[in-house]
């Protein structure tokens, strides 16, 4: 018997654990995460061999997370907008064929931003190396036979990765009017005389009309 007022038991004790006459196993199992995990590096490695000296991934912006609650965190984002694109001297459709990613949908909406993803692709450009599509027929706009000798595959998953920036702590020396200054009490005063300033301008323009 149920006492006090507590939630009525429905418990439902009828999951297929094994399989059986019943039909086949219902409950999911991970036991081959770790084999998953093996499988997914071995594709990536597979994938990195094949496009080589390709990079493995494409540039993302740099973008601000969405709700007010996450907006001050900074992360990589879809891919770039046409503005920061056009900034950058690029097309979307060439952009795309050097690893670029542009979503057409996105907009921005400050200048801080904007300008942020224009030196990021500006840096980007910089070591950028663009091979010809023909084996040893270079024309305008691909890098020097050297250059492509010498190219190298990016390691790692993601091209200019984000560099958190780090709160550096400034040291000074304590003087003695920082030691008798007491915040605490500025504060009360500056409510008190915020709270006055009111009655003060009130009793001034009394004082006028006499």
């Amino acid at each position: 018997m149920v006492k006090h007022n507590n939630v009525i038991p429905n418990i439902h004790n009828k999951k297929k654990y094994l399989e059986s006459s019943r039909g086949p196993l219902k409950v999911r199992l991970s036991l081959n995460q770790a084999t998953k995990k093996k499988t997914r590096r071995l594709t990536r490695a597979a994938k990195a061999a094949r496009i080589a000296p390709r990079p493995l991934s494409l540039l993302r912006p740099a973008v601000q997370s969405q709700t007010q609650r996450y907006s001050s965190k900074t992360r990589l984002g879809r891919g770039f907008t046409l503005q920061e694109i056009k900034a950058a001297g690029l097309t979307p459709r060439y952009a795309r064929t050097v690893g670029i990613a542009v979503d057409h949908r996105r907009i921005n909406r400050s200048e801080e931003g904007l300008k942020r993803n224009v030196d990021r692709l500006t840096e980007y450009k910089l070591k950028l190396i663009v091979f010809p599509r023909r084996r040893g027929v270079f024309k305008s706009g691909d890098s020097s036979a050297a250059e492509t000798k010498a190219a190298t595959q990016l390691e790692g998953r993601t091209i200019l990765p984000l560099v958190k920036k780090t709160d550096s702590i400034e040291m000074m020396v304590i003087s003695k009017a920082m030691k008798e200054h007491s915040a605490f009490t500025q504060m009360r005063v500056a409510a008190k005389e915020n709270k006055v300033a009111g009655h003060r301008i009130s009793v001034i323009k009394r004082k006028e009309k006499k």
